[in-house]
């Protein structure tokens, strides 16, 4: 190829390209063009719709202004008639101020002359006073000061003797208020309060699948029986009785673990020493438990909370524990919730006096195992598990051992009386517990010299009044004795029953 050709080629390329750059620059000049025509339409648009939002804002700006503005002029025109009807009213008042300042005026003026007027008639009063004054001393010799003492004295003798019949007027009718009101809150405790009366005996009764039973109880040679008497001390009579074997002793605990444990054998089948040995064991654990939970039973029914573990353990062993029959737990809840009631009557804390009251037997859970009667126990054991000083003082008062000195230990005190000798309590008729308390009258009343008599306590005391004339002090001790002895002979009884005799002495005379 030669360089013409080249130049050619070269000069048809340059030549193209040129003739491109310029298509393109027209192109983009056009579309340049075109944009900014559709930016200026745009921008026009925009300004129109600017202009037109400007103009609603104003309008709603001045829409506003004019109803604050009508607002604002309602506003002021409520606050003028309310300033308007309160200056009315303040120039009411001092309208009325000045009329009543005008009357107090006039009667200010009124006042002072009548009290001119009275000075005047004081000051004739005055003279004429002293005037009988002294005409008086000259008739009767004395002075004013002399006359005036012999006043007084006899004016305070009156007194003295008004005072005195008042006073025992007001003793009397305190001691008839208050025997009513005790009777009242005694009546209203027993009414309020619904415990239940558990009779318990020596015996439990077992029952057996079969009479085949009683020869496995018995064991070779009598092993097994022995071996069971042995471990629980309780006595096991096996008899023609079908069906059953009975269990007898008088210590309920024990009898309860014996009872456990035969039912235990009897339902496992295995009856040989021990297996004797090993379900006593098992069974004295479960009444422990069951002891421990009628003792927490019995603070939850009482509310009485804070007590130490021994002593609620001590609590439960009273389920298994009767006095003359009765249950003495069941007694113990009775007789705290009979004494919480009047204590709450009287004003009294009631949470103490309801400890105290279930408390006060705690002695006889283990009477049977501490020598001593149940309220000494009862009184060492509160001591030892730090019971306060008001617990440990209506546990010892409660049978009279001592004198009560508090208000909580003759409500405990009337709480033990009130559940024991409640009729159908104890294992006892009420027709033989009437027929007890009047034999005791009768025998006290068939001896000389006896005025009257009184079996109280539910027949635990009688009471006996002597003729002071016909029995002297030496007298009333020999016929004190000569009673219980009769009583001894005479009457059965469960416990004892305490003799009394008060020799009383009364000087009277008539003012006629």
């Amino acid at each position: 190829m030669d360089i013409i050709t080249i130049l050619v080629i070269i000069g048809v390329a340059l030549a193209a390209f040129a003739v491109g750059y310029f298509f393109r620059k027209s192109l983009a000049e056009a579309k340049i063009v075109s944009a900014e025509n559709e930016a200026k339409k745009i921008l026009e648009e925009a300004q129109k719709d600017a202009e037109a939002k400007k103009r609603e804002a104003i309008l709603e700006s001045k829409e506003e202004v004019l109803k604050l503005r009508n607002e604002f002029e309602k506003d002021s025109r409520e606050r003028r008639l309310e300033l308007q009807r309160q200056e009315r009213r303040l120039v009411q008042k001092e309208e009325n101020m000045d009329r009543k300042a005008d009357a107090i005026e006039k009667k200010e003026e009124i006042l002072d002359k009548k009290e001119s007027e009275i000075d005047a008639v004081k000051a004739q009063l005055t003279e004429v006073y002293n005037k009988q004054l002294s005409e008086l001393e000259r008739i009767s010799g004395l002075t004013s000061e002399e006359a005036k003492q012999i006043l007084l004295a006899d004016v305070e003798n009156e007194i003295q003797h008004e005072v005195a019949i008042m006073i025992k007027d007001m003793e009397n009718k305190a001691k008839e208020e208050g025997e009513k009101r005790a009777r009242e809150i005694i009546s209203l405790a027993i009414q309020r309060c619904a415990a239940d009366h558990v009779a318990e005996v020596t015996v439990a009764v077992i029952p057996l699948p079969n009479d085949e039973m009683k020869g496995r109880i018995i064991g070779r040679e009598g092993r097994n029986i022995r071996a069971f008497e042995t471990l629980t001390g309780i006595d096991l009579i096996i008899d023609d009785t079908p069906e059953a074997v009975i269990l007898s002793g008088f210590d309920p605990i024990r009898r309860e673990v014996a009872r456990v444990a035969l039912e235990k054998l009897i339902v496992d089948g295995r009856i040989h020493p021990a297996r004797i040995e090993e379900m006593v064991e098992k069974a004295r654990k479960e009444v422990n438990n069951q002891l421990r939970e009628a003792g927490e039973q019995a603070t939850f029914d009482t509310g009485v909370h804070g007590l130490h573990p021994e002593l609620v353990l001590l609590l439960g062993r009273l389920k298994y524990r009767t006095s003359y029959g009765q249950n003495v737990l069941k007694h113990s809840i009775e007789v705290a919730h009979l004494s919480g009631l009047m204590a709450a009557e009287l004003g009294i804390d009631v949470q103490i006096t309801k400890r105290a009251g279930l408390l006060h037997d705690i002695g006889k859970s283990v009477d049977h195992e501490v020598e001593g009667p149940h309220v000494t126990i009862g009184v060492d054991l509160a001591r030892k598990y730090k019971e306060s000083s008001e617990v440990i003082h209506a546990i010892a008062a409660h049978h009279g051992d001592e004198d009560p000195k508090t208000i909580i230990a003759v409500l405990v005190q009337a709480a033990d009386a009130i559940s024991a000798a409640r009729p159908g309590a104890r294992r006892e008729t009420l027709e033989s517990y009437i027929k007890r308390l009047t034999k005791l009258e009768e025998i006290a009343n068939s001896f000389e010299g006896v005025d009257k008599s009184y079996a109280i306590q539910a027949g635990r005391e009688i009471r006996i009044m002597v003729k002071p004339d016909k029995i002297d002090d030496i007298g009333a001790i020999r016929l004190v004795r000569d009673i219980a002895k009769r009583i001894e002979n005479e009457l059965d009884y469960p416990g004892q029953i305490k003799v009394v005799s008060i020799r009383e002495t009364r000087v009277v005379e008539y003012a006629k």
